[in-house]
């Protein structure tokens, strides 16, 4: 049974959290397989899952795409100064843009009076301009920065019970 009514995790409940951190299984059935790596029914499994979901351990499971290997092989972080009180609404025009991966506000520095963020993704260079001029244009924010990546770090998600031992 889930501790449905604790912040601490079972054993069990720890091992599904380690599953879930892997990659997903392809498969017609992939809760079942990792329900089967943890030693649980399907249906037990999913029930402590969305039971995490609703306590509010788990916040979101979600697919992570590798775009470089997709074919996108360019991508900006582009800063734009944005009017604050303009911000809601430029934001939800960016960030319904389907180049754009990420968009977020930050607090402006001295000499630095970026307010909003997007990640934006693209074949080429040029594209990745094209996109950005396609905002600026949408939104009418002229002021910006494009930030282009030089170099893509190995990117990992936190691992949470990594440490525990019996299970991999």
């Amino acid at each position: 049974m889930c501790n449905s009514n604790s912040n601490e995790l079972s054993e069990i409940d720890k091992k599904i959290v380690q599953v879930l951190q892997e990659d997903f299984p392809l498969s017609k059935e992939p809760y079942k397989i990792l329900a089967e790596k943890v030693g649980l029914e399907e249906e037990e499994f999913l029930k402590r899952v969305k039971n995490f979901v609703s306590e509010n351990k788990i916040r979101k499971l979600g697919a992570v795409l590798q775009h470089r290997t997709a074919g996108f092989k360019s991508n900006a972080l582009c800063a734009w100064n944005v009017p604050p009180e303009n911000l809601n609404e430029i934001a939800a025009i960016m960030s319904s843009h389907a180049a754009v991966s990420h968009c977020y506000d930050r607090n402006t520095a001295p000499n630095w009076n970026y307010n909003l963020y997007t990640m934006i993704h693209a074949k080429s260079r040029a594209e990745c301009d094209a996109i950005i001029n396609e905002l600026s244009k949408l939104t009418g924010i002229t002021d910006f920065q494009a930030l282009y990546s030089k170099k893509e770090w190995k990117k990992t998600s936190m691992k949470y019970f990594a440490e525990e031992e019996g299970f991999k």
